[in-house]
């Protein structure tokens, strides 16, 4: 019977040192589980899980699965060109037989028609 966990809980532990070529994963996270899973469907040689009790998963898979990455840095520029399609993507309206409907920031609106 499996227990329901607090996000709190809902951990994800990551071990490695400079000795060995794999790294493991112990995850009570379900979302990250099924991510994980699905790794280890896809490339069953690469990722492997080692334990499986209860509420929690162990994985194993090699240290070069494991990436770093330095934060993204937007120039004023970039920052703007991405708002606006943003906005693009958010913002949009829908004529279906004389009915308006605009959807605005997950607001529906009905303009009348």
């Amino acid at each position: 019977m499996a227990m329901k966990l607090t996000r709190y809980e809902q951990e994800t532990i990551i071990n490695f040192n400079a000795a060995e070529k794999t790294a493991e994963f112990y995850i009570r996270d379900p979302a990250i589980i099924r991510q994980l899973d699905s790794l280890v469907t896809e490339y069953p040689d690469t990722f492997k899980c080692v334990g499986e009790p209860d509420i929690d998963k162990t994985y194993v898979m090699p240290k070069t699965a494991v990436t770093y990455r330095k934060p993204r840095r937007l120039s004023p520029e970039q920052r703007e060109v991405a708002r606006e399609r943003m906005m693009k993507l958010n913002d949009f309206c829908i004529t279906k037989k004389s009915l308006t409907f605009c959807v605005t920031k997950s607001i529906m609106l009905y303009t009348g028609g």
